[in-house]
Parts: structure tokens; sequence; C-alpha cells
């Protein structure tokens, strides 16, 4: 598979950046994303080419797929990485950063998708990799929003895969656990959370932290780009794919244990069983 093209969004930085050099490595030719004008047009120390995308907007998205097709002629790989966490409870939450979360996590990861497949269609071959995320199998307190994009990408991809298998594409989905990247101080900066007026205002200390939780013993994004792209490379690659700290847990828990069981462990994990006894005292 070296030589052929690779899109990669989300580029510039954390798991899209390590995904983007990794493929580079085994001799493919990497175009990388970024919403950053600054750094649109150069060429990375990884050794790929990385070009201005706003995910959310058609122009973009039209304008990034157009400039490839023309230098290059098709785009073998798809990697939808571009994405980012809302956090906060689900009654802090307005409605348009909610509606933000969708739009930039699987309404334009689709749309983008749109573009390019019927290059790869030309081809009679072509992948498309969703990166998705454990949270989307298992979804947790204070997460909500970010948890139904990851959900709703995960039936996304697993429709696509059928619909796009006559046409020799492969569509996988990747779920990964915890991974070393800007996440967790992405996700922190987009907490919704109206502190003195938050139902929640008690427990505030396990709203903040859940915006960081994804990084405590995470995988080196390095360390699962090579594991992923070692496996995107085979002959046959599983549909899904899951890498890094707690994906295989997370998974497991929530197909055994019962409803209420699980709904316990989230409570004390998230401080909503101390919230619980609290509002009871008082």
């Amino acid at each position: 598979m070296s030589g052929k093209i690779v899109l990669v969004t989300g580029a510039s930085s954390g798991i899209g950046m390590a995904i983007a050099k990794e493929f580079v490595e085994k001799g493919f030719k990497v175009f990388g994303t970024s919403r950053n004008a600054e750094k649109t047009e150069i060429e990375q120390s990884g050794g790929y080419s990385l070009l201005s995308l706003d995910i959310t907007d058609d122009s973009s998205r039209k304008n990034c797929v157009d400039k490839i097709l023309k230098t290059e002629g098709r785009i073998d790989i798809l990697v939808n990485n571009a994405g980012y966490g809302q956090m906060g409870a689900l009654m802090d939450l307005p409605g348009e950063k909610f509606e933000k979360q969708l739009q930039t996590n699987l309404v334009g990861p689709a749309a983008l998708t749109q573009l390019v497949v019927p290059s790869m269609i030309q081809n009679k071959s072509g992948m498309v990799v969703n990166i998705s995320s454990i949270s989307g199998v298992m979804p947790s307190a204070f997460a909500g929003a970010y948890c139904s994009s990851k959900a709703a990408m995960n039936a996304w991809s697993d429709t696509l895969r059928v619909e796009l298998k006559p046409f020799n594409i492969k569509v996988i989905t990747v779920q990964p656990g915890a991974i070393q990247s800007n996440f967790g101080n992405s996700a922190a900066q987009n907490l919704a959370f109206a502190e003195e007026k938050s139902l929640y205002a008690p427990i505030a200390d396990f709203i903040h932290r859940r915006a960081l939780i994804s990084q405590e013993g995470a995988t080196p994004a390095e360390v699962f780009a090579r594991k992923l792209v070692n496996q995107l490379i085979k002959k046959h690659p599983k549909a899904i794919i899951r890498l890094g700290k707690s994906s295989f847990v997370y998974p497991f828990l929530k197909r055994w244990l019962p409803v209420a069981v699980l709904d316990g462990i989230i409570s004390r994990k998230f401080g909503l069983k101390m919230l619980e006894q609290m509002r009871k005292t008082h």
C-alpha cells in the first residue's frame, strides 16, 4: 500500500499528527489538515503537507479535497480524526454547544467523506478510517455531548461499512482508549459549567477532573499510531479496532455488567453518589 495518498484531518497535533507521521514512515504520501491558517500549506517536520480545513464549513471541505485531487488525482485513505470534546453536565449545556459538537465530530466528517468517496469508487478501492472513541461505547457523566457524538459516529461508521463494501471500499472504526494528546486541555477549555448556577456546583471538582481524566496514564500517541497503522495496512484489517488504555475494559463492563451496577460505578466515580447523599441530608 506504500505510495498511496492519505488524508488525515486534525493532523497539526496529537493523535492526528502521530497517525500522519506513521503513514509517512510507511511510505505513504500524506496530507494533513488544520484549522490554523498560519500553519497551512507547509511541509511538516514529519514529512507531510498541512492544508487548511474547517471541518464544519462546506466550502472549506470542498477546497481541501479539490486541492489534493487536482495534484494527486486520487485519495486512497481518508482518516476522519478532526474533533474535540465538549464537557459539562447535560443540564448546563447550551443547545448551540451541543449542536457544534455534533457538527464537528459527526456531520462534518460525514460530509467530507461524501466528497472523497467518489474518487475511491472511480479507482475501485479505498479506505475510510473513522477515529471514534471508547466513550461512544460506554458513555460517562459530564461528557454527554462528546459521548453522544462518538456513539453516533460508531453507528454511522457501521452503516457506511456495509453500504460501501460493494464498491471495494473498506470502512474502519477506531475506538481509542486514553491516548496522550492535548484533548484534556482542550476539553477543559470547552467545559460548559456555570458554577454558581449549576445543579452540580457542590461537586465542581469532579466535573473539572472529568475534562482531564483521559490523560491519566494515557498511552503515548506515537505508540497508538504505530499499532493502528500496522493494523490498517494489513490485507484484511479488522472492522473495529480498539487500542490504548482501557479500550477493552470499558466495552467489557458495558456488555456484561447490569445497568444498575454500571450506573452505580459511574455515579461514585464522578461524585454523583456524593451529591445524592448531600441532597438527602439537606
